[in-house]
This record gives C-alpha cells, structure tokens and sequence, in this order.
C-alpha cells in the first residue's frame, strides 16, 4: 500500500497495489481522502488486520512513482527516493534525483524459479544501470517537457503531456495512467541537461536558465544510432531552450523570454560500424530511400513543432582526402534541393553551410561567423517575449494568451506599430510596474534554427553557444535591460554563458558519445595553455574511442530496455542475444558512393561550395508534392503515429506579427561590421551543364580564409552588384533587411532571404 500527502494540505490519498498476483499489475486508487488522523488510524487497521503475515512495514519513503516494467514474470516499481531543487521556472521547482528505487511488487511467496533466472537478473542489472540521478529531472507543478511558449500559450495538462517525445518514462507509466485514468501519482522525467544561474547586467539581475531536452525517440549512443529511422526520427535529437527572467519584486509584472534552438543528426539513412582496430569507422551511406520520404518526414514534424521557416546550419567538413563527411555533406544537400522543390517560396528549407573544423583553428573569427548565422536564423524566427503577474498558486495558472474555442491566442497585436510601442516603452523605461497590468503583447518565435555537425556534439555545441549569446543580446534588450543587444564576446555575460554551454556540451556528449565533448574553441577562447588542450582533446578521444567500442552496446540494449523499445517474453530470444541495434540500415559500403563523392568534390573543392551533383532522381519531375511543408500532414502521420506530434497551440494558420524593435536590429548590432554580402550567380549547374535553382542555400565559408582575419576577407571579397547599385550609404528598409536582418547585404543576397533564392558563389 502506498499513500501520499495531497498537496500541500494535510489530506492524504492511498494506493493499493496487490502483491499476490506473480505477474500481473494490480493496483486501485482510493477514491477517498484522508485527514492525518484518518489515515494513521486507517493504516492502524490494517497492520491489526495482517498481523499474522507480519503487519505492515515501512520500505521507503518517495517523492513520486517513475513506473512500472515486467520482464519475465514479477512486477518491479521504480521509485524516486531522493530529490535535490535545482531551480524555479515562473515560481514552479524543478527536481534532480538524488536517489531511487526498484522494489520488486509480488511478495516472495508466490514467485516461481523464473523470478530467480539468470535471464531476470540481467534485465534487472540491465535497468539498474539506468542511472536516474545522473541529468534527469521534473517539476510536480510545470510542464517542463514543454517549451516556455507552448507553456504559456497552451496550459492544459493531464495524460497527453507523457506523449511527448522528451518524457522518458513514457512507457514506465503508459500501464498505470490508463488504469487509473490520471497521473498524479507519477513524475514526468526528462533526460538531458537543466542550469540555472542568476546573472547580472548594468546592474540589474536577471534568471538565466538553460534547457537541453532528449528525444526518446531513436534514442542511444553514438555508432548505435545514426541519421533517421523510417519515422523520420534521428539520433541525438536534443532541444535547448534559453530562458531569461528579470528579477522583480514578488506580485510585480514579471518579463520573461526564451528561445529554442535544436540539434540532431544528418537526417538521411547513414551509419558506422564500430571496430577496435579504426578509432574513425567509414560512413556508410544507404541509397535505400531515395526519394528522401524519411527527412521529408523528419522536416514536417519539425515545421508541426515549430512553424516555418526551418532553418538549417550545416557543419561538416567540404574538404578530406578520403571522402567521409563529404559524402554526407553532397547528399544532404541533395536531399534538400529535392525536398524543397515541392515546398513554396515561404516555406522552403534554408541551408547554411559552414565547415567549422576548417576554420576552427581561429576561435573568434569562427565564433563572429557563427553568431552571423545565429542573428540571420534569430531575424526569421525572433524570440518569445510575454509579461505577466504571476499568482500564489504559480505563474502557469494564468495564460498569457487569451484563448477561442479552438484555443489559438487571441490578444496578440496584428500591427507591428503595436509590437514597436511595446519595444520604445521597454528601452526606455517609460513602463512602470503596476499590479493592475498582468499582460503585455506577447512575441511568438515562429521557426526553428536546427544545427549538425557529424556527431552533433563538439561543433554543434560551439555553434549553439555563439547563437545562444546573440539570442542574449535581444533578449535583454527585449525585456528593458540592455539598451543595445551587442553582447561581444569578451563580455563577461558572454564568458558566463560559455561556462553554461561548455557544461551543457560536455553532458551531452557524454550522453550520447560516451566523453566529455571536445572544446578546443572554447579553452582558446579562455587562453588555455595550447599543449594541456591538446592533451585534453587526445585523452577524451581516446575516451569516446573506449566507450563506443566495449561499453556503448550494453548501454543501448539499458536504453532499450528502459523506453519499452524491447520486451523481454518468455520462450522468445534474449536481447542479449540480437544482431547489433543497427536494424535500420540496410545499405552497403558502396565504392561507387565514394568514387562519385571523390569526383565531385574534386570538382567543388577550388570554389568552396556545395555544387549540384548529378543525380537522376534529383532532376527527376515530381508530382503531387506541392503543399507547404507544413500542411502537409497527411503525409506524415502514419510515420509519426508513434506519439503525439509536439504542436503548440499557438502554431495555428492564422498568421502572428513578428516584434519589431523601433530601430533595424542591423543598425543595433553596431559590432558587426556592415559588410556587404558578395554577389552570388543565382543558379549552379550539374555536369551536363543544366541549370538548376530550386534551392535555398547559403555557404558560409568564404567569410572566413585560412590567411587573413574575418575582417580582411570579406573587405578583400566586397563587390558591387550587377545593376551596379548598392545598399552601402543608405539604410535599408524593412522589406529589404527581411524582417530585421543584421547586417548590410547587396541586392541578391536579400533576395534570397525574402524570396527563397539559390545563393552561391
């Protein structure tokens, strides 16, 4: 039997779970409550009752049920027993674990020998070595496997909130909440990273939160699980989410925003095969879907989370002597030409390109290159902003939106005058707090920046820092703190923000890598001794190499394990017993894939871009592909029938106003040269000459050269453009900066951004 407080009162509410049945979970709620000397009398009542069988007994005390799993015969509960508060998101606590439990549920009487096999011990070994207290984490009161947005935007709860793809113990209570019809007996876990610091700027405070959130889906380690599965699902899927909160007085207007961003492996159908003998395993690539219905798949559940526009920041290598990266690079390219050809102009996929490990050996010049991309991504899909007054009972308890029957928002501006208002009364004062005022015109963010490297561990997490100082910047600007939204990177905001992600990266990594994540940028950046981070890199690669050869396996098969991806059943075979956990792939190690890579950037490599490779099924005619990405549901929910799909509500087909700072954000960002972009012919060809210009491409690259700073090379490279007019000597207006660009950018360039336009060298 097992009872708990309800709430904070002194009402008490009890749990019967029977432990007579060997293999069978039987468990009623009591539907009364209970005063403190109601249920000491009741549990009075019932040790009398049992005294013969030796009474009740206390095992443990719990803060909350993480589930229930059967392997072969008895039932076992996975208790928390230990918790830690690591922060407050809107007055509601967030939770570590500091402790757990898995007690076996049958009493010892009724087991059979099969409860003692060696088959039984090795799963319980096998779910025991799940490590709950290691980056796992929930909050009684707050969704927190949702985004700020679709918390505020959508405040229902209940049993849909254990359907999202970042509830881990999804399947560990999927039983016990459709038997009981609710979930306030269990905790929604979320694995990943949670930090929160208190940061200071012009000498006003502020909560900074940090967020990384990793999909159950297609979840495990590195070799194990690569690219997308046929539910377009991929690896190393992780959201992060930056929150900031000023810090005011309690019952006073509180500002908040946040920002998400994402990461996760090339969507297409690639893997490694992991051996001691090579520390850097060939990429093999399979040619099995090609059509690419699974990124396609993978792109439309990203659009149903996020909105468009979808905007993707590539970092893999464009140039190796024996083709590995590179393979990829060509033929996720590829997979975006030919996806983007049935999707309209608003709503094509926008690929930015950057080879990081090439450039990397100058930290700021690749960290500025990098925050470029990260304020062109920020200047598509903006921020969210809401203020509210937040309640005793917890800020959730009032929506910052109003909403219809269809429950969309309703009191967002439909003029960017109002958004403008709203921005000259945050910069420059003039709003005073009042306890009648609990709501300002919310800002949505609308898209999603979706970042790669191979691993999606060291580079991407350098890329996500210089995105995530520059979302800073406008997000204290936003909320009144700063009056310009420069951060540099020798501020000591920025210094903060890069212990936080340099941590966030290192856990990741180990999640997913089995080491502490690569940073080289960042011991550049903090004028670490050159050798010590030389030898630091060699010992973790010598790490990663060590646990994705003899550990990563029995961690998957745990991974399995936990998320119900594999149950166990008498008579079948063991999981142990398997081929490798590498089912999806069905491709071969293809010379002809490596002769055609070889060719083709033997071709692309003096230019620096990604070139249009032939490919037959690339200039093939498509038909019936014409809706927008994100209409186009139909085709996705049989692939994505696994769970619900992550939809905001506020993602609906009206269309919300962007924030509009009263001045050009490119004007405010006054350390970053204006520059101007260079002059790009708008098509490419294949080898047959062929013109193509479906696309929607930007490579990065040629801001950086191996010689000369950042600074000199796009001065060396400026040109004027072909009508021989040009944007520098006069401001832009907001048609032609799309929206707030950062920078100064010719003609074509911004055509590209407003229109979706091939852009390349």
């Amino acid at each position: 039997m097992k009872r708990a407080r309800y709430k904070k009162t002194n009402l008490w509410r009890v749990l019967k779970i029977y432990r007579l049945e060997p293999s069978e979970l039987n468990i009623v709620e009591d539907s009364a409550t209970y005063s403190d000397f109601e249920y000491l009398d009741l549990l009075r009542r019932v040790h009398d009752g049992n005294r013969s069988t030796g009474g009740l007994k206390l095992v443990t005390k719990c803060f909350g049920i993480v589930g229930f799993i059967k392997f072969l015969e008895p039932y076992y509960m996975l208790l928390v027993t230990g918790r830690k508060k690591i922060g407050v998101i809107c007055g509601h606590a967030v939770y570590s674990i500091k402790k757990s439990e898995i007690i076996p549920i049958p009493h010892s009487s009724v087991l059979s020998n099969l409860a003692y096999s060696k088959n039984e011990k090795r799963y319980k070994k096998l779910l025991s070595s799940v490590d709950l207290t290691k980056d796992f984490f929930f909050s009684y009161s707050y969704n927190i496997m949702n985004s700020l947005q679709k918390n505020l935007c959508n405040n229902g709860t209940g049993q849909s909130q254990y359907e999202s793809m970042f509830v881990w113990n999804h399947f560990l209570t999927r039983g016990f909440r459709n038997t009981l019809k609710n979930n306030q007996w269990t905790i929604a876990l979320v694995y990943g990273f949670f930090k929160q610091e208190n940061l200071s700027v012009a000498g006003r405070d502020f909560k900074f939160t940090l967020i990384a959130r990793r999909s159950r889906h297609y979840a495990g380690t590195r070799y194990l699980k690569r690219g997308v599965n046929e539910k377009g699902r991929v690896a190393n899927d992780v959201e992060t989410e930056q929150i900031v909160v000023e810090d005011v007085p309690e019952g006073y207007p509180m500002q908040i925003s946040s920002v998400v961003q994402v990461r996760g492996s090339i969507p297409l159908f690639w893997s490694q095969e992991t051996s001691w003998m090579n520390i850097k395993p060939d990429i093999i690539l399979s040619k099995k879907d090609k059509k690419y219905e699974a990124t396609r798949l993978h792109f439309e559940n990203l659009a149903k989370r996020y909105g468009n526009p979808i905007i993707v920041l590539n970092l893999i290598k464009t140039n190796e002597k024996k083709p590995r990266e590179t393979i990829l690079r060509a033929e996720f390219s590829n997979a975006i030409r030919f996806i983007n050809k049935d999707l309209s102009k608003e709503n094509r996929l926008k690929f930015l390109s950057y080879d990081l490990q090439k450039h990397s050996r100058k930290a700021i010049n690749a960290l500025q290159i990098l925050g470029r991309a990260g304020a062109y991504a920020l200047s598509l899909t903006g921020i969210f902003y809401c203020q509210v007054t937040p309640k005793p009972e917890g800020l959730l308890n009032l929506s910052c939106i109003e909403r219809s029957d269809d429950d969309y928002p309703q009191n967002l501006s439909h003029k960017n005058e109002d958004a403008e208002t709203v921005d000259r009364e945050v910069s420059s004062g003039s709003h005073v707090p009042s306890a009648n005022l609990s709501i300002k015109v919310p800002i949505l963010q609308k898209g999603v920046l979706r970042t790669n490297c191979i691993d999606c561990l060291d580079r991407t997490n350098v890329a996500q820092y210089a995105y995530g100082v520059v979302a800073l910047g406008l997000q204290l600007k936003t909320l009144g703190l700063l009056k310009s939204p420069n951060i540099g990177l020798d501020n000591p905001l920025a210094k903060d923000l890069m212990g936080i992600y340099e941590t966030m990266g290192d856990t990741l990594a180990l999640q997913y890598g089995g080491s502490a994540a690569h940073n080289k940028i960042f011991c550049e950046r903090r004028g670490q001794w050159r050798a010590a981070t030389q030898s630091q890199e060699f010992l973790r690669t010598l790490q990663r190499y060590y646990s994705n050869t003899y550990v990563d396996a029995e961690k998957q098969n745990a991974i399995n394990v936990f998320l119900g991806h594999f149950q166990p059943q008498q008579g079948k075979p063991a999981l142990w017993e398997l081929d490798s956990d590498q089912h999806h792939v069905i491709g071969i190690h293809d010379p002809n894939v490596i002769e055609s890579a070889k060719s083709f950037f033997k071709r692309s490599l003096s230019d620096g871009n990604i070139l249009n490779e032939s490919d037959s099924c690339l200039m093939a005619s498509i038909v019936g592909h014409n809706q927008p990405l994100a209409e186009r549901e139909h085709r996705g929910t049989k692939g994505l029938s696994e769970s619900t799909p992550e939809i905001s509500s506020c993602e609906s087909d009206i269309s919300f106003p962007r924030y509009t700072p009263s001045m050009p954000l490119w004007k405010q960002c006054q350390h970053i040269e204006e520059d101007q972009y260079l002059e790009f012919d708008p098509n490419c060809f294949d080898e047959h000459g062929d013109a193509c210009n479906f696309t929607n491409f930007l490579d990065l690259d040629w801001l950086s050269s191996s010689g000369n700073s950042c600074e000199e090379d796009v001065c060396d490279r400026s040109v004027a453009s072909d009508s021989g007019s040009s944007l520098k000597g006069r401001e832009p207006t907001a048609t032609e900066l799309a929206s707030n660009n950062v920078l100064e950018y010719d003609q074509k360039f911004v055509q590209w951004v407003t229109d979706g336009e091939l852009l390349f060298r």
